[in-house]
């Protein structure tokens, strides 16, 4: 038997289509996941429940084939190394991350193995293509989703078939003791509320979870996902993204399961696969995106800091109810509907002149599926300072974006059920609606719903002066 190997679980916690585990899998094991305190983009609070559940499904997963999970918590560039040196390990083996903090905490921990003569093995586990190596023509990184999803397109073409779990795993004699699972502090707990407590009506964490949440989708979704992802009032969408955030299922075996699927559908998922893979390439060469605008004369942009403004939008309490729906629903379930995270988008940056980067951070916080890459650029493409980013001046109205998406309602009246009694005419804009309708409907602005806290067309004339501004300032 082969020596023995220490595998870093990261960013995937599963053991299906996983190579780490495909090329140690015949060698005693020592399967550790260390929560690293202070990193930098740390796991915000929903992320953390996510990640709770998650390890719990991994660690149950890894102790029925015979070698159960370490957990650690601390500096790995410090832990990971004394690991291998005690069990023994010549290789450590782990998935490779593009975050730059987890890049720069690979390298140290590489020259701490190599000054032992052990290596730190990485490996593709969270993409489908590795983000340092897809260029264009002239050599250059990717700045353009449609050249880079024709590329990366031609490059998946003879994918081999994803690898399976395997049956049984060997441990390594006299493993240390971790941690207990509960001792990392990933769940609320008091004095402080149990603002998770609905999380688990709507999502179920673990690689099993995720395996069966594809197949209905492939069943029940994929058809008409084409049509459907922009309609928040049905269930239109995967919601496979916080699966694969933490790598409970691979991109390759979803990429995968679509190909036997012919149709708009599949073929309008998997543009949304490759925008995933896409913002993981900006985020591996802009290792500044979470932070700063890619264009750099938005650095200067004139933004309105507004702590009322901004908590009003966090709470859901706009006056907008699209956008109100859609915050709320992002507090009580972890996750928003990838149409209505456009529209509140750009409510907070367009209309109320908020920093793109404080609705980063409150998505960053409040997310299950809480991504560096596609939470950075996904903001930066709302706020028209990222690349092939929505111009800026093209301000969504969430009065109108309401009436399109949601004609029915059905989105906005379960996440603001004071509102439940508008008429469909009125239901996005209740602001305007004749007294005598807002009170059979039991709905009194200001009171029982917010009036708004912005007029429209004036958000959108101060977005488009600024916008005006940064322009002059850059020509000068």
């Amino acid at each position: 038997m082969r020596d023995a190997a220490l595998i870093w679980f990261r960013q995937d916690l599963r053991l299906a289509d996983n190579p780490v585990l495909h090329a140690v899998a015949d060698r005693p094991l020592l399967p550790v996941y260390v929560l690293e305190d202070d990193a930098p983009w740390g796991p915000g609070g929903a992320a953390r429940w996510w990640l709770h559940h998650s390890l719990a499904a991994l660690a149950k997963s890894l102790a029925e084939r015979g070698a159960p999970l370490l957990i650690l918590r601390g500096d790995p560039r410090r832990l990971i190394p004394d690991l291998a040196a005690r069990i023994g390990a010549a290789e450590v083996h782990a998935g490779r991350q593009v975050e730059p903090a987890a890049r720069h905490r690979d390298a140290e921990t590489h020259a701490a193995l190599d000054r032992d003569g052990r290596r730190l093995v990485l490996h593709r586990t969270a993409l489908l293509h590795e983000p340092h190596r897809l260029r264009s023509g002239a050599g250059r990184p990717f700045a353009v989703f449609t050249p880079f999803a024709r590329a990366l397109t031609a490059a998946l073409d003879g994918l081999p078939p994803p690898l399976p779990a395997p049956d049984s795993l060997t441990p390594v004699p006299a493993a240390p003791q971790g941690l207990d699972l509960a001792s990392l502090g990933l769940l609320p707990a008091p004095p402080e509320p149990d603002w998770a407590a609905g999380f688990p009506d709507h999502w179920t964490p673990g690689e099993d979870a995720a395996r069966h949440r594809l197949a209905d989708f492939l069943r029940d979704g994929l058809q008409d996902y084409a049509r459907d992802r922009d309609r928040p009032g049905c269930p239109g969408t995967s919601g496979l993204s916080p699966h694969l955030h933490l790598g409970e299922i691979s991109p390759h075996t979803v990429w995968h399961a679509t190909l036997d699927h012919p149709g708009a559908g599949a073929e309008t998922f998997r543009k949304e696969v490759l925008w995933r893979e896409f913002s993981h390439h900006l985020l591996w060469h802009h290792p500044t995106l979470p932070e700063q605008a890619l264009r750099g004369e938005f650095n200067a942009f004139p933004w309105k800091p507004d702590a009322a403004m901004l908590r009003a939008w966090q709470r859901g309490r706009t006056g907008y109810p699209i956008v109100d729906a859609g915050m709320r629903q992002l507090w009580r379930s972890g996750w928003m509907h990838n149409r209505v995270r456009m529209i509140t988008a750009s409510f907070l940056v367009k209309h109320l002149l908020q920093p793109w980067q404080s609705g980063e951070a409150w998505f960053w916080d409040t997310l299950v599926d809480a991504d560096l890459g596609n939470n950075a650029a996904s903001w930066q493409w709302v706020a028209g300072c990222g690349a092939d980013a929505a111009p800026f001046f093209r301000v969504f109205n969430p009065v109108l974006q309401g009436e399109k998406f949601d004609a029915d309602g059905a989105y906005v009246r379960h996440w603001c059920p004071e509102l439940a009694e508008l008429p469909d005419r009125w239901l996005h804009r209740p602001h305007e609606a004749p007294p005598e309708t807002l009170r059979r409907a039991g709905v009194t602005l200001g009171t029982t719903y917010p009036a708004p806290v912005i007029d429209l067309a004036e958000g959108r004339r101060r977005a488009l002066a600024a916008f005006d501004a940064v322009k002059r300032s850059d020509a000068a």
